[in-house]
């Protein structure tokens, strides 16, 4: 394994790698796709698509979006789970230049249209019926901005876009009405309008590497989402390190777990993909007896995902019966990790490589990694040191670097830093500072060999008696009870120490967590200030795409309780 920066280097942008990897493998197996359409999973057959295939069906994307009327620089959205047709539609709109808008299946309404509307999105690509919802009749009666056309890619009345809308609810844009269309009569439209291969080649010719490549909305754990700004040569290189890193190569069988609108499932699962040129097996929805199928079915290699994705599969009561002999690599991260996690992740399921790593959005989704060959402790408790041709420090809050073992912000430089905020200079000017020194907003902890520690998030930080508490720590120490699966603490108000922390506790398999045995404990093991003044015990935490948990909404749960 080299750590060598300039690996990814091969091409100037994403049409371009995909053009290049298509006529170098051609025939080969890139996609295996399982039906998304619907419940979890999907437990039908498979629909395997070649290079040559993706290629071909790109092509005809492009074609549809030149017929369209899209420009280089116009945005496209797509509301979509993770299926094939979402990633030719991707290519398909970058290859005439356009930037996409990833929208995640789980908003409503409200949400995916204050998206649309500010990010000024002319065409949205989407689906009608994914469980149970009908995405373009949620947009009606909201404003849209310049949206022009919906796109249905696959319904609940088949595969190929069905009927479209549920109740035909007219939705409508500052133009007026938006037109809705099926997927297949949306491709028709570019070869009836009599786009040509020499004019889909010519523009996606004209696609630079420094033209937008995605505008990702933060996952808006706090506050409201900000558009991120990245290109497609910083996308390719920074996914192409973490791809020579993690060791991922065109052998590699990739179950896609983690959501294509998420900056993790988007760059780390279709780019990486594209990179490395592997087998790619789309999941819609995360259902552990279909994952548990697919691996054995499909010889899975590659999974990553969140802590909680392995700790499911691991106290599935069918778990002796999956044969997981083909799985090699997995790289996680997101929350805390158990050092007997990645022990039995090795041990149980059987992964060669298990890597933490730790990014966010606007540093187009990757900072840190640890490496192969790293020991568990390393693994679970830091997320690894800075990727290759990246800088990552920890400062105080003069912007001064701290010595090793102090805690304070952590600040990444490099080409994996955004362009911006999509039109908020203000914000990008108190993100990004004239060094170049983007500001996470996260505390760590860096040791002498330039590995970090996620201690907290600035703004999660509590000071309980004068004391600066950090949830994450407290969090990693509560990890170590036999009774505790998963732990999420937040700080709430106190009269006397001013706030005190609350642990929302899931249980082990096979135990039951009693809350004020959990306080007892805690006394024992460690220092009193960090010590749960109240310990909920719940089914399961509220995470978000990105395997965060969404601290708020368990604020805002005691914050309801104390009220009533």
């Amino acid at each position: 394994m080299t750590d060598d920066p300039r690996a990814d280097l091969r091409w100037p942008t994403i049409p371009a790698a995909l053009v290049d990897v298509a006529a170098r493998l051609g025939d080969r197996e890139a996609i295996v796709d399982v039906d998304s359409t619907g419940g979890a999973g999907g437990a039908g057959g498979f629909r395997t698509w070649t290079w040559a295939k993706v290629a071909a069906e790109t092509d005809r994307a492009a074609a549809a979006f030149l017929a369209a009327g899209i420009e280089r620089g116009d945005r496209v959205a797509i509301w979509a789970p993770n299926c094939a047709e979402w990633i030719v539609a991707l290519f398909g709109l970058h290859s005439v230049g356009a930037v996409l808008v990833p929208l995640n299946t789980r908003y409503k309404g409200a949400e995916a249209a204050d998206i649309i509307e500010r990010s000024g999105a002319r065409i949205l690509v989407t689906v009608d019926g994914f469980l149970d919802n009908h995405y373009p009749a949620m947009l009606a009666g909201h404003d849209l901005g310049r949206l022009e056309q919906i796109v249905v890619l696959r319904s609940s009345h088949g595969t190929d876009g069905g009927a479209g809308t549920d109740g035909g609810a007219e939705v409508s844009g500052t133009g007026g009405a938006v037109l809705t269309t099926t997927w297949e009569a949306f491709l028709a439209a570019g070869a009836e309008a009599g786009i040509t291969a020499a004019q889909v080649e010519e523009r996606r010719r004209s696609v630079e590497p420094t033209d937008t490549a995605d505008l990702l909305f933060t996952s808006g754990t706090t506050g409201r989402p900000k558009g991120v700004i990245c290109n497609h040569s910083q996308v390719l290189r920074t996914v192409g390190t973490w791809a020579n890193v993690v060791g991922l190569t065109e052998d590699d069988r990739y179950l896609a777990i983690n959501p294509f609108f998420h900056s993790f499932g988007y760059k780390a699962g279709i780019v990486a993909w594209l990179v490395t040129g592997c087998t790619l097996v789309p999941m819609g929805v995360f259902d552990v007896p279909e994952a548990m199928r697919l691996i054995a079915a499909q010889r899975i290699s590659m999974i990553p995902g969140p802590p909680t994705l392995y700790q499911t599969i691991l106290n599935h009561p069918d778990r002796a019966a999956l044969d997981s002999s083909s799985l090699r690599l997995a790289v996680t991260g997101a929350a805390s990790v158990p050092v007997s996690l990645i022990e039995q992740m090795h041990t149980d399921l059987g992964f060669d490589t298990v890597i933490t790593a730790y990014g966010l959005t606007e540093a187009c989704g990757f900072a840190t990694m640890c490496r192969r060959g790293d020991d568990a402790v390393t693994i679970a408790t830091t997320s690894g040191r800075a990727m290759p041709g990246i800088e990552v420090q920890v400062v105080d809050d003069d912007g001064r670097p701290l010595a090793a073992g102090e805690a304070g912000e952590v600040v990444v430089r490099g080409y994996n830093v955004m362009a911006g905020y999509f039109e908020n200079p203000e914000a990008t000017a108190e993100t990004i500072d004239s060094d170049g020194w983007l500001h996470t907003g996260d505390v760590g902890v860096m040791d002498d060999r330039g590995y970090l520690r996620i201690t907290d998030r600035k703004k999660d930080l509590f000071i309980t008696g004068g004391f600066n508490a950090y949830p994450a720590e407290i969090e990693n120490l509560l990890l170590a009870h036999p009774h505790i699966a998963q732990v999420a603490v937040v700080g709430v108000p106190d009269e006397r120490l001013g706030e005190v922390g609350a642990a929302f506790v899931v249980a082990a398999t096979g135990t039951a967590p009693d809350p004020a045995e959990i306080i007892a404990w805690a006394r024992e093991h460690m220092a009193n200030f960090k010590v749960p003044r109240i310990v909920r015990v719940v089914d399961a935490l509220p995470f978000n795409a990105g395997g965060k948990v969404m601290k708020f909404e368990l604020r805002d749960q005691l914050a309801n309780e104390a009220g009533t």
